[in-house]
């Protein structure tokens, strides 16, 4: 009689979608079944009044789960958009369903290589599922904030400094991985994870410095090495050349004191040949 007169009820208002129906309500038993008809009762009772109890609106980023006796609804989430419920019987939990992002606090991290640094990143995550998110997890959200904290450690345990500093995209992308894999039960979608920072100790960034600086040091000098051995092939070629021709070299000194002049010194150093000298000693 009680399922008979629901049905009856359900029939007359079309637009009330949530009207207990008996393919969506198995197991509520005879004292459910009851109950469900007595807020109906009271709801028809108190009409109009009752309306603006049992008519809600979610937004168009939110979706509402409705428990009806404890038990969650046939059909899933409900908006966006007005959906109904009945006084007493019924209640529901509103999720939000947009992007959310938060920052995994600093992370002091042994690597694999026993160094330890401070690690940081930012978490991008959004509810895929919302009947999972409310019914298998207590708090999505700081579940998933706990999650990223511990698997930031275990990934970078696994690394050495040189890949920390280096890798950050594969790092980033092992962690979203692996964070997306576990949510997967609480109905959230982790889109993206990026690591922000990475902290040396302060004598480690010293010895690194120095030995940057050593490096380059050592580069400069091995390239002035070889520009001096370039330079003296040069001028080896070059003296075999004015060797073959002595008037070469009068010319090169003429050559020279262009030069000199040029830079508008007032001192010119020119060079005499040693064949005047000798003239010169003799008398």
């Amino acid at each position: 009689m009680a399922s008979t007169f629901v049905l009856e009820i359900a029939q007359k208002f079309p637009l009330i979608d949530n009207i207990p129906r008996k393919e969506s309500d198995d197991g509520i038993g005879l004292c459910g079944w009851l109950l469900v008809g007595c807020s109906l009762l009271l709801m028809l009772a108190t009409l109009p009044v009752s309306i603006w109890m049992c008519i809600k609106i979610v937004k168009e980023y939110e979706r509402a789960i409705i428990f009806r006796l404890g038990r969650i609804l046939r059909g899933g989430a409900k908006g966006p958009g007005l959906f109904f419920i009945l006084p007493c019987t019924d209640s529901f939990i509103n999720v939000d369903m947009r992007t959310i992002s938060f920052d995994i606090p600093p992370q002091e991290v042994l690597t694999k290589d026993s160094v330890t640094v401070s690690v940081d990143g930012v978490v991008y995550y959004r509810v895929q599922n919302a009947t999972l998110a409310v019914a298998n997890i207590t708090n999505a959200d700081a579940a998933t904030r706990l999650l990223a904290q511990t698997t930031l450690r275990n990934v970078l345990g696994t690394k050495n400094l040189a890949e920390i500093l280096s890798d950050r995209e594969e790092i980033a992308h092992s962690m979203q991985s692996t964070l997306d894999d576990a949510t997967d039960d609480w109905g959230i979608k982790v889109e993206r994870v990026e690591i922000k920072d990475v902290k040396l100790p302060l004598q480690l960034q010293r010895a690194m410095a120095a030995e940057a600086e050593a490096s380059r040091e050592a580069r400069a000098k091995v390239i002035a090495a070889e520009g001096e051995m370039n330079a003296s092939r040069a001028l080896k070629e070059a003296s075999l050349v004015i060797a073959e021709s002595p008037s070469a070299l009068q010319l090169r000194y003429l050559q020279t004191l262009n030069t000199i002049a040029a830079e508008k010194n007032s001192t010119i150093i020119f060079p005499l040949p040693l064949e005047m000298m000798n003239s010169f000693i003799k008398h």
